[in-house]
């Protein structure tokens, strides 16, 4: 997806802001500062997740099932979603996963604690997206700034023994 130029300037995107999308069944959180359009659920619920509207995420166009699956599927988890409706939560994670993404991120799935150099915690969630380049204004995390620098992480190495 493109972005305005100078997107994450926006107030937006400063790290302490969340926020929720609601109805009676689901409520949807978004914390912009982890996001990096990935477009994960732009794709899988167009008519709910479209940042060309406002609010930019229409909470009644979908089911709380179908959307509790797409936000799942945010692999920065800038996206999360709480069940008032008695339907099943966001899962415990499982065993830690990395995803090397080509040109991009690591993709880190699991119950992930992230603290700084003196100990102090950063961030505790269970989808995150770190900085492969060097670039990103919000490190660890990635801000998608790969993307604008050319980024290119390399032939891929294969697994043999």
């Amino acid at each position: 997806m493109n972005e305005p130029v100078g997107y994450h300037d926006e107030t937006r995107y400063e790290a302490d802001i969340k926020k929720e999308y609601a109805n009676d069944q689901i409520v949807v959180t978004w914390e912009p500062a982890y996001c990096i359009h990935a477009a994960d659920c732009l794709n899988g619920l167009p008519a709910v997740f479209d940042p060309w509207r406002r609010p930019w995420v229409a909470i009644d166009a979908a089911t709380a099932d179908e959307i509790a699956d797409v936000v799942m599927r945010c692999p920065t988890g800038a996206l999360h979603f709480r069940r008032l409706d008695g339907g099943d939560q966001e899962p415990e994670p499982q065993d830690p996963t990395v995803q090397l993404r080509p040109n991009g991120p690591l993709f880190v799935r699991g119950k992930i604690r992230i603290e700084d150099a003196s100990g102090h915690l950063i961030r505790e969630d269970t989808r995150v997206a770190l900085c492969r380049c060097g670039g990103s204004r919000n490190k660890p995390f990635c801000d998608g700034t790969h993307r604008t620098i050319g980024f290119r992480s390399g032939p891929s190495r294969s697994s043999g023994t």
